[in-house]
C-alpha cells in the first residue's frame, strides 16, 4: 500500500474502504472489520450513514488508532458555521474518537464557507488532522481556495475511467489538493467489471477489470475508496499493489472517457433541492 502526502504533510493511504450504501449496522461493522483485517487503514464514512457502526468496528479491530485514517463528512443540513461546529462534535461522538484524520464538506451548498471556517478552527485545535471538500467542481474549488486560510487537502469527486476529469485534476494540482475518487467503479455502469479494454489489459497481469480500474486511478495520484460487503471482493480490491500499468495501458484507458457523469448531475436544480430537503437529524 502506497501513501500520498497531503498539503499539510500528513500521509494518507492511496486506497481505502468506503461504507456508503451499507445502511445495516451489523453488516457495516463486519465489513469494516473485514477490511481492516485485510490491511485497509483508510476508512471513509459520512455523518448521514453509519458512523456508529464504523466506530464500533474501530473499537474492536485491535489496530492502534494512530495506524488508522478515518474520514467523515459534513452534510448539507449542517452547512453553516454553527452547524458545522455541532456536526464535527456529533461525528466524534458517533465514532467514539478524539480526532478525525480528514473531515470533508459533502457538497458546495448552503453556507459552506461558514462551515469551512468552523472546520479551520477545529483543524487548528487538532480535532481534525486535515480538512477538505467533496463534489467541488473547478469553479467552486477555485473560489474556496481563494477565500479561505487553509487550502483544502482533498477534493473527493467522481473519478473513474469513463469520467476522468483531467481539467479538474489539473486545477487540484495547481492548488495542491489531492483528488479522491468516490465511485471508482462508476457505480457498475459501462459494464466496467467486464469491459473489454480493462479485461484485456488485466489479462496481461493476471488482474480483473476492477483491479485495473483502481490501479489506473492510483497511478494518476488519485486516492480510491472502493466499496463492497463481500469478503472476497474487499480482499481483491486491495490486491492492486504488486503490478504497474504501462504508459500504453494508461493511454488506452484514457480513450474510454465520455466526458460527463452518468451517475448524477450536480447542475440539476431538482437534485440540489433534494439534497437540501434530506434531513439527517432534528
Amino acid at each position: 500500500m502506497d501513501d500520498i502526502t497531503l498539503n499539510n504533510g500528513l500521509k494518507m493511504p492511496l486506497e481505502g474502504f468506503g461504507v456508503f450504501q451499507i445502511p445495516d449496522p451489523t453488516q457495516c461493522e463486519q465489513a469494516v472489520l473485514d477490511a481492516i483485517s485485510f490491511g485497509y487503514r483508510l476508512i471513509d464514512t459520512a455523518a448521514y450513514m453509519n458512523e456508529q457502526a464504523v466506530g464500533a468496528a474501530l473499537k474492536k479491530c485491535g489496530v492502534p488508532r494512530e495506524e488508522l485514517f478515518v474520514t467523515t463528512k459534513l452534510w448539507v443540513q449542517d452547512a453553516s458555521y454553527e452547524g458545522a461546529k455541532a456536526a464535527i462534535q456529533r461525528s466524534l461522538d458517533n465514532l467514539s474518537l478524539d480526532y478525525l484524520d480528514l473531515y470533508l464538506i459533502h457538497q458546495p451548498l448552503g453556507d459552506y464557507v461558514g462551515a469551512y471556517r468552523a472546520m479551520e478552527e477545529a483543524y487548528q485545535k487538532k480535532e481534525l488532522r486535515a480538512i477538505g471538500v467533496c463534489n467541488f467542481y473547478p469553479s467552486r474549488l477555485a473560489d474556496l481556495c481563494e477565500t479561505v486560510d487553509v487550502i483544502p487537502a482533498v477534493d473527493q469527486v467522481e473519478l473513474h475511467p469513463f469520467f476522468q476529469q483531467e481539467d479538474a485534476m489539473a486545477l487540484m494540482k495547481e492548488y495542491g489538493v489531492v483528488p479522491e475518487a468516490w465511485g471508482p467503479f462508476a457505480e457498475g455502469k459501462f459494464g466496467i467489471f467486464t469491459h473489454p479494454v480493462l479485461t484485456k489489459i488485466g489479462s496481461k497481469y493476471g488482474k480483473s477489470a476492477a483491479q485495473v480500474a483502481l490501479r489506473w486511478n492510483v497511478q494518476r495520484g488519485v486516492v480510491v475508496i472502493p466499496k463492497s460487503v463481500h469478503k472476497e471482493r474487499i480482499e481483491q480490491n486491495l490486491d492492486i499493489w504488486d503490478f504497474q500499468l504501462s504508459q500504453k495501458d494508461m493511454e488506452e484507458i484514457s480513450g474510454l472517457d465520455v466526458g460527463h457523469s452518468e451517475i448524477v448531475s450536480h447542475d440539476d436544480p431538482g437534485f440540489i433541492k433534494m439534497l437540501h430537503g434530506l434531513k439527517i437529524h432534528d
